[in-house]
């Protein structure tokens, strides 16, 4: 098997378990309750970090860049509209429309070299733009799609993150609420998506201090002539931006609450089994971008993990429901694996 072979299989494994890691990493936390989701993020960011440690020690400790944490800290910033979007739109159609803003963002910058970073070429053009332009089309689909997310004016001492189908009526009003549980479907739907592009955006962009370094690493003149162009030599920098994000917000979140924010420790143990499945993907890729390119993995990745997520939210959360959201979703799939495929092929 030739090198390009060798490149190929791995990174389709690769993906593939990128793909099947992201789609479920949030689903520990199902039965858990999350509340405003600042707590839940600080541990899942810990996770992250402490994933990323020992892949590090693994790697014996390749050079620091510190620019590459910007990375992370674009990542950490969306990742906190997590919460709120699984809360107002749920996690199927909350990953199936950031997952397309992520692909469209990480495709484009690649592609025209956004960002100071070189346009990456591929070998069929033509195949790559139509699948880049499938996944537009998706994107908006999704925005069709309606999720049955129960509107609960309950505190956030006591609303999981993933509400159970089933609620016990008997149960005593809660005393507080969470603000995405004063608003009205309609307001739940509007916040819910435009989060969920937000967060798409943010996340599409977060490899580009990671591949600009690659980049301008090829260049005597460059501060950074030298530098690695093994992607998961930047794990632990990227995962460390992440992890020290996360710790300022939280702390600004515990300066906002006066000292007093709001602590779950029942989520502590399924917040981290979040992270490290969050961060086993996310090394997946790494992997994936060093051997496929970003221009071909982000397609393919960003748009699978939608397709496991709404399979959970289907026939074990049953968030999304009626014929006419089945048939969407089903239709939007077909759209996704054509794009995939097409990004895939334009590579070989």
């Amino acid at each position: 098997m030739s090198n390009n072979e060798t490149d190929l299989t791995t990174g389709f494994i690769s993906s593939s378990i990128a793909i099947l890691l992201f789609g479920s990493n949030y689903v520990p936390l199902k039965k858990y309750d999350t509340g405003d989701g600042m707590f839940l993020q600080w541990v899942l960011c810990a996770a992250i970090w402490s994933v990323a440690l020992v892949a590090n020690l693994i790697l014996r400790c390749p050079k620091f860049w510190p620019f590459a944490m910007v990375g992370g800290c674009i990542w950490a910033t969306g990742n906190v509209a997590v919460v709120p979007i699984i809360k107002t739109i749920g996690l199927g159609l909350g990953l199936l429309i950031w997952g397309s803003f992520n692909a469209l963002t990480g495709w484009a910058s690649s592609r025209f070299g956004w960002f100071g970073m070189d346009a990456e070429e591929v070998s069929k053009p033509l195949l790559n733009y139509f699948g880049a332009g499938l996944s537009v089309v998706s994107a908006f689909i999704f925005l069709f799609i309606k999720s049955e997310i129960p509107n609960n004016m309950c505190s956030v001492d006591t609303t999981p993150l993933m509400t159970e189908h089933v609620i016990n009526k008997t149960q005593d009003p809660c005393p507080g609420y969470f603000w995405v549980d004063k608003l009205s479907t309609v307001q739940s739907r509007i916040v819910g998506c435009s989060l969920a592009v937000i967060s798409g955006i943010l996340f599409g962009s977060t490899f580009v201090p990671i591949i600009y370094i690659k980049d301008h690493g090829k260049r005597n003149d460059s501060i950074y002539a030298g530098a690695s162009q093994y992607d998961l030599d930047y794990v632990f920098a990227y995962s460390s931006g992440i992890f020290l994000t996360s710790t300022v917000y939280f702390l600004a979140y515990c300066i906002t609450m006066k000292n007093n924010p709001k602590l779950y420790p029942e989520a502590v143990l399924p917040g981290f089994l979040s992270g490290v499945l969050w961060a086993i993907a996310s090394c997946s890729w790494f992997i994936a971008n060093h051997t496929l390119s970003a221009v071909v993995s982000f397609p393919i990745i960003t748009a699978g993990p939608g397709f496991v997520a709404a399979m959970w939210s289907v026939f074990i959360f049953k968030e999304i429901q009626g014929l006419q959201n089945y048939l969407l979703m089903i239709f939007a799939f077909f759209i996704i694996l054509s794009g995939a495929l097409c990004s895939a092929f334009s590579k070989i």
